[in-house]
C-alpha cells in the first residue's frame, strides 16, 4: 500500500520503532545510507523488539540508488515549512513516505529535484517538532486511513 523510508537516519532507537511501525501496519521500510548506527547497533535491536523478523527491509548506499529504484512512485516528506496540512494530503497506493535526518530533515535541494510533496503535521503545543517515530507513525496512520485499512 505505502512504504516509509528513512534518508539518513542517525538515532538508532527511533529506527528501531518505525521499523516496529512497519511490521504493525505491514509496509516496507527502505533505510538510505549513510546510517549513523550499525545495524547490528543493540538500541536498534531493542527498539523493534522481537519484530525483526518480519521486516521487509532494504538499505541502500546512497540516496542515487534509492531514487533510482523509486522513480515514478509518488513521495512525501514531513516539514514544519510545507505549506499543506498532512490532513489535506491525497495519499495514492504506493506512496512513499520519506522522514529526513532528526537534525536537518530532508535537503531542500533533494526535495526540490525529485518534485517531493512536502507536508507539515500540526503542532499546537510549544514544540520546535515531533520526535521522528512519532511522526512516521502519523503519517502512516493517516495514510492507512485514507486508503484503507486493507
Amino acid at each position: 500500500m505505502i512504504e516509509i523510508a528513512l534518508f539518513q537516519p542517525q538515532i538508532p532507537q527511533n529506527t528501531g520503532n518505525i521499523g516496529r511501525l512497519a511490521v504493525g501496519f505491514n509496509v516496507p521500510l527502505s533505510l538510505i545510507k549513510p546510517l549513523g548506527f550499525e545495524m547490528s547497533d543493540k538500541h536498534l535491536k531493542r527498539a523493534g523488539l522481537d519484530y525483526w523478523q518480519y521486516l521487509d527491509y532494504h538499505v541502500y548506499e546512497d540516496q542515487a540508488a534509492f531514487f533510482k529504484a523509486k522513480k515514478n512512485r509518488p513521495i512525501v516528506c514531513f516539514s514544519k515549512k510545507g505549506q499543506m496540512m498532512l490532513a489535506d494530503y491525497s495519499f495514492a497506493p504506493g506512496t512513499i513516505v520519506l522522514m529526513g535526518q532528526e537534525t536537518k530533515g530532508v535537503p531542500e535541494e533533494i526535495i526540490a529535484h525529485h518534485g517531493i510533496a512536502r507536508v507539515r503535521i500540526p503542532m499546537l503545543g510549544k514544540i520546535r517538532s515531533y520526535n521522528l517515530a512519532n511522526a512516521a507513525a502519523i503519517a502512516v496512520y493517516e495514510a492507512h486511513r485514507q486508503l484503507g485499512w486493507g
